[in-house]
């Protein structure tokens, strides 16, 4: 299993958020961020496989989440065009779910199980 998964749920809709891409990066030594994975959540909302197991490391991670592409393609408006969750790796071995509760005019994040 992937150490980072995620997990996007329209809570306006009241269902998942399938087909909204993600991107996940790491912050290098330098403060700049490398990609890491383009992803899409799929029907459940969920992204699985956006690393390799073994591949987490004791640094900060960025993931961002296009809820623009989310909302045009389902010709809805969004306050929000992007939502970028900054967090700290700090047990590279545990595993890691990052969340995200959406609608257009709101979010919430937390660290999952």
């Amino acid at each position: 299993m992937s150490p980072i998964t995620t997990h996007v749920l329209d809570t306006a809709k009241g269902c998942p958020a399938g087909g909204l891409p993600i991107r996940l990066e790491l912050r290098n030594d330098d403060g700049t961020f490398a990609v890491l994975a383009d992803k899409i959540t799929d029907a459940d909302g969920r992204i699985k496989d956006l690393m390799e197991p073994g591949a987490l490391q004791a640094k900060t991670y960025r993931i961002t989440f296009d809820t623009g592409a989310y909302y045009r393609a389902l010709g809805e408006k969004t306050f929000y065009p992007s939502v970028t969750v900054l967090f700290e790796i700090t047990a590279p071995g545990e595993h890691h779910h990052v969340p995200l509760l959406l609608s257009p005019f709101g979010y919430s994040t937390y660290r999952g199980s």
